[in-house]
């Protein structure tokens, strides 16, 4: 069913796609298509369409092979990022890297949608962020990566809660609003 992937085992389902996982020139990778309960319409192409923009700025897996019905992907390995924080040593240095990515989105115009919920879309591994599911991505005039990921940490208390610099931002996403949010990250973050 796949070309050239071998030992190919399932591993997870969502409400839009499933993911097998296998072995593609000696490393492990994820392939996901497209859950045949779903109603949802062109979610592996948009993703596809997404992750070949994205991947040029090392966001997201890597993609490896892409087909109309099915993509393949290297394999995410490490933690959910809320399971990192939890024991964590270097959590700034790495909420820095999530919100840098945020803000990659943000001024590439792609909305991701995931970001005020994103326990099981951000991985860590060896200090590097990998970013998944980018499905239901499209392209937006003011895209909410940044802000939506604030409120995140706004409810995680890993984020001072200033309404008036995260409403700057909203209204002009410019680099110096950008700078005034990533201070408001809790320097202190236990």
């Amino acid at each position: 069913m796949f070309k050239g992937i071998k030992d190919v085992k399932y591993f997870s389902k969502g409400k839009r796609s499933l993911i097998y996982t296998g072995i593609y020139k000696n490393q492990k990778v994820a392939i996901k298509i497209k859950n045949p309960v779903s109603e949802a319409k062109n979610r592996i192409e948009n993703e596809i369409k997404f992750l070949k923009i994205l991947n040029k700025y090392n966001i997201g897996p890597i993609l490896l092979i892409n087909t109309k019905k099915y993509f393949v992907y290297k394999f995410v390995e490490g933690e959910f990022l809320i399971d990192y924080l939890k024991t964590a040593k270097n959590k700034h240095k790495i909420l820095k890297k999530v919100l840098d990515q945020c803000r990659t989105l943000d001024k590439l115009k792609i909305n991701k949608l995931e970001f005020t919920r994103p326990i099981k879309h951000v991985f860590v591994k060896n200090n590097k962020i990998t970013m998944i599911d980018f499905e239901r991505c499209y392209y937006a005039e003011n895209p909410k990566n940044v802000t939506q990921f604030c409120q995140f940490l706004i409810r995680y208390n890993l984020m001072e809660n200033n309404i008036k610099t995260l409403q700057n931002y909203k209204e002009k996403q410019t680099e110096k609003n950008y700078k005034e949010i990533k201070l408001l990250l809790a320097t202190d973050i236990i």
